[in-house]
């Protein structure tokens, strides 16, 4: 006999009175929400070409080869128990190796830390630097950092981007907050934009926090840590080549953190390898954390891993198809939306630079379709795909005001024949929104 307990847990006002005050407060994912109507557009019969995913469909982009029989054959090796906390050595010394190799960047042992994915690391960098109370610093748009910014009881100073400089922020933007920052956040290729830093733009930011830690040395205060999420470096177009702060600014080292995976540059995004690269000093103190979350990869995949940073002679012809097809299909899109606004649609868009994201912005305010006016970004998304079957993601779901019209689009789940699609039906519909 079982016991039926659904009745005992129905309560309504258990909801606000077991969780705690922090997670009362977190906020869900936009994206999330977002990728629900998608599923329930589909489910009704509507064809969606979905740009809202930032991940891959492994049947157009399967993970290289050498990963995919490396974790094989650790499986078959019995490769199953606990990892070290701190990462698998055989993985450490390949991600170093691979740095120095591909970056520049020679790290001494102890410098780097593996996590289940890029987040581990990032919030084990965080909890690590941040005591609640400190100041991060970072642009908008950009990925979950508030977030992240919340978990940690800190405060957040949201620097608002500009298209001109692809949604990055400049040392002047930032500039008002160093003085004050505990933690400055950049992301490049960016997640929304898919932009990259200009080296200038970067070099100017470092120097400006080099500066300021050069200032708080003589004061016996804590230095600024640039945490650098470069999980998209290895996936850049058309000269816009990717800059590691420490390579600009060799001053920076003390005070910088990697962040990286084979997530999004090998198509790998559910096999859960990624790390972090930084001072020893720093990273030693991430060990624990890492640790007691049990937020460490599995060991069959780091052991793979550590294959797949090893062999340049299989995984560069990997990278060169994939980047290609990634950077085609971007093309692709971008050209019909140029074609658009060629056409006199008020549509606008920056070309692609980098990661798997396209800007387009749509200047539809103020219009009504299909009986609705659209007055935000959420009327212009909704609108977009109930009307033309493109699912897109605003980029008020990282972080940005409101009313811009800036959306994100994705490549990584569609094919050349869906973003044609996209583009036939976005043309049919524009004209009608008046």
């Amino acid at each position: 006999m079982s016991l039926d307990i659904r009745p005992l847990i129905a309560a309504e006002h258990l909801a606000e009175r077991l969780p705690g005050e922090m997670a009362r407060g977190l906020e869900g994912s936009q994206i999330l929400a977002i990728a629900a109507h998608v599923k329930r557009c589909i489910a009704a019969g509507q064809r969606v070409a979905n740009l809202t995913i930032g991940d891959f469909d492994p049947q157009n982009f399967p993970i290289p080869d050498v990963l995919h029989d490396g974790i094989i054959a650790a499986l078959a090796a019995r490769q199953t128990s606990y990892p070290p906390a701190v990462g698998m050595p055989e993985l450490r010394s390949a991600i170093r190796s691979f740095y120095a190799a591909r970056l520049g960047l020679n790290y001494p042992e102890g410098s780097v830390q593996v996590g289940s994915g890029a987040r581990p690391p990032i919030y084990a960098a965080f909890r690590t630097v941040l005591d609640p109370g400190d100041l991060v610093v970072y642009p908008v748009p950009t990925w979950n950092i508030r977030y992240y910014v919340y978990l940690m009881g800190a405060r957040g100073a949201a620097v608002r981007a500009r298209a001109e400089n692809g949604f990055m922020p400049t040392a002047a933007d930032l500039l008002p907050h160093l003085g004050e920052a505990r933690v400055v956040v950049l992301n490049s290729p960016l997640n929304p934009a898919g932009t990259v830093i200009a080296p200038e733009l970067l070099r100017e930011i470092c120097e400006a926090i080099v500066d300021e830690n050069e200032r708080r040395i003589t004061k016996g205060e804590r230095p600024v840590v640039l945490l650098y999420d470069q999980v998209y470096w290895q996936l850049t177009f058309d000269g816009h080549a990717h800059h590691s702060p420490v390579s600009l600014v060799p001053k920076m080292a003390p005070y910088t953190v990697h962040i990286d995976a084979i997530s999004k540059c090998w198509a790998a995004t559910g096999v859960r390898v990624g790390w972090a690269v930084g001072p020893p000093q720093l990273i030693g103190r991430m060990k624990p954390l890492v640790g007691h979350m049990g937020a460490w990869a599995a060991r069959a995949e780091q052991l793979a891993t550590a294959h797949l940073l090893a062999e340049p002679t299989r995984v560069d012809p990997f990278m060169s198809s994939f980047s290609g097809q990634i950077r085609s299909r971007l093309q692709r899109l971008a050209a019909g939306m140029r074609a658009l606004a060629d056409d006199g649609m008020p549509v606008e868009v920056i070309d692609p630079q980098g990661a798997i994201y396209l800007s387009i912005r749509f200047d539809l305010f103020g219009r009504t379709v299909a009986g609705r006016r659209i007055e935000t970004d959420e009327d212009l998304r909704i609108a977009l795909l109930e009307e033309a079957g493109v699912a897109v993601v605003p980029f008020t779901a990282f972080g940005m005001e409101s009313g811009t019209g800036w959306i994100r689009t994705s490549v990584g789940t569609v094919t050349e024949d869906d973003i044609d699609g996209a583009i036939e039906r976005l043309r049919a519909l524009i004209p009608k929104i008046r």
